[in-house]
C-alpha cells in the first residue's frame, strides 16, 4: 500500500466540491506515490459543513482552521477559501511545517503574495503550488508539447481572453464583487488563469507591460440573503437599512498589453460581463512556422495550424485530445474519444505528489518559471 497523505482542504464551497472530488478520485485513475486520505474540511457554515464532510468522505469537520493546520497528523493544507483568507492561512500552515496547495489567485494583494512567497522559500521542508487547474486539460498540455518541440517556431505573438456573462446587474453582491474580500474582480478571478496559461504553454515570462484599462459596469448590486450575507458583511458589521444596495469596487472588466521574453507580444481580456460567454477561457499562439488556438467551451480540442503545409491544402487542423500515448493525462481517464470534461483537470492537478521529507524541488510559487512536466509523471 503506497504512503498516505493527510489533507486538511479549508473551505466548502464551489472550489471545496471540486477538490474533494479530486481527492476521491485521483488515486482511483493514477498511480499517485502517495495515497490522498480526506482528513478533516473545515468551514464557516456549521450547519451545512457535516452533510458536507458526509457527502464528499472527510473524516473530519471543524470550523476552527486555525486548529486544524497544527494538527500534527495533517500533512497537506489545501486554501480554498475566499482571496482574503489566503495569505493567513498559508503562513500559518506554512509555520506548522505543512505542505500548502492554495487556490488563485494566490493572494488578495502584492504585499500579502510576497509574504506567501518569502514563507515558502523558508519553509524548506514544504512544497507548496497554486491550482491553476486548466493546465490540466490534454489539449493546453498538447500545446505545451508542441511548443517545446518548436512545432510553431518563435513565438511572434498571443492572445489571450477569458470572458464570461454571469456577472450582471442582477448578479446579487457576494465576495467576488468587494475589494476587501477579492482583491480584485475579472483580473485576479480570470486573468490569473490566462496569464498563467500563457507562460505554461510558451514558456515565456514577462518583461513589460505596456498598457492596461479596467472598468466596473455594474456599481451597486442587490445585498444577498442567507449564507451569502453571514460572509460579505462578516468583516464589515451590520448594513445600513437605509438601501437594500451596495457599492461594488473591483473591476468587472480588464485588458492589458505585454511583451515576453524573445520579442513576443501578448494581450490578455478578462470580463465577468461578455453576454454569450459562459466560460470562454481561450488562448491562440502565433508563431513563425505556425499557429496553436485553445477554448475551454470546447475542452478536448486543440487547433493547429502548419505554416508548412501547402497552400492548396493548407488550413487549421482539429485535434481531438482524447487518444492515449499521445496526448497528455488522456490515458488514464477513458478510451480514446471519451471525453473528459471540467472536474478531471482537478484530479491531475490535485495528485498528491507531497512528501514528508526534505526536498531539493523548488516550490510552485517560490520560483515564478518553475514548469511542471506535461507527461504521465507529471504532478
Amino acid at each position: 500500500m503506497a504512503p498516505f497523505c493527510n489533507v486538511a482542504l479549508l473551505g466548502q464551497k464551489f472550489m471545496g466540491r471540486a477538490h474533494s472530488n479530486a481527492y476521491l478520485k485521483v488515486a482511483k485513475f493514477f498511480n499517485v506515490p502517495l495515497q490522498p486520505v480526506m482528513h478533516t474540511v473545515v468551514g464557516q457554515d456549521l450547519i451545512a459543513l457535516a452533510p458536507f464532510a458526509s457527502r464528499w468522505g472527510w473524516r473530519k469537520y471543524s470550523t476552527q482552521w486555525k486548529d486544524v493546520v497544527k494538527d500534527p497528523a495533517v500533512h497537506l493544507v489545501d486554501v480554498s477559501t475566499p482571496n482574503y483568507m489566503h495569505a493567513d492561512q498559508a503562513l500559518a500552515a506554512l509555520a506548522a511545517g505543512k505542505h500548502v496547495a492554495c487556490e488563485k489567485p494566490l493572494a488578495a494583494t502584492l504585499k500579502d503574495a510576497r509574504a506567501m512567497r518569502n514563507a515558502a522559500v523558508k519553509s524548506r521542508r514544504s512544497r507548496t503550488f497554486v491550482w491553476f487547474n486548466y493546465r490540466r486539460c490534454p489539449a493546453v498540455a498538447l500545446a505545451h508539447q508542441l511548443v517545446r518541440e518548436g512545432k510553431i517556431g518563435r513565438v511572434h505573438h498571443v492572445r489571450a481572453a477569458y470572458l464570461q456573462s454571469w456577472g450582471g446587474p442582477g448578479t446579487p453582491m457576494s465576495w467576488r464583487f468587494q475589494r476587501k474580500f477579492a482583491g480584485s474582480g475579472a483580473h485576479g478571478d480570470l486573468n490569473a488563469h490566462i496569464i498563467d496559461m500563457c507562460r505554461f504553454v510558451t514558456g515565456l515570462e514577462f518583461t513589460e507591460i505596456t498598457g492596461a484599462i479596467s472598468e466596473t459596469f455594474v456599481h451597486e448590486r442587490e445585498r444577498p440573503g442567507g449564507e451569502q450575507k453571514a460572509l460579505v458583511r462578516g468583516a464589515a458589521g451590520p448594513s445600513s437599512k437605509k438601501s437594500n444596495k451596495e457599492k461594488v469596487d473591483v473591476d468587472d472588466c480588464v485588458l492589458f498589453l505585454a511583451r515576453l521574453h524573445g520579442g513576443a507580444v501578448a494581450s490578455f481580456e478578462a470580463t465577468r460581463n461578455a453576454v454569450g460567454h459562459q466560460n470562454n477561457n481561450q488562448i491562440e499562439i502565433n508563431g513563425e512556422a505556425g499557429s496553436l488556438r485553445f477554448s475551454f467551451e470546447d475542452m478536448n480540442v486543440l487547433w493547429y495550424f502548419d505554416a508548412g503545409d501547402s497552400p492548396r491544402t493548407a488550413g487549421w487542423r482539429r485535434i481531438m485530445c482524447t487518444s492515449a500515448g499521445n496526448h497528455p493525462y488522456a490515458g488514464a481517464w477513458w478510451p480514446d474519444a471519451h471525453v473528459i470534461g471540467y472536474e478531471h483537470t482537478f484530479s491531475r492537478s490535485g495528485r498528491c505528489r507531497i512528501s514528508t521529507a526534505p526536498t531539493k524541488r523548488s516550490a510552485y510559487w517560490k520560483r515564478p518559471c518553475w514548469r511542471p512536466r506535461t507527461g504521465r509523471r507529471s504532478r
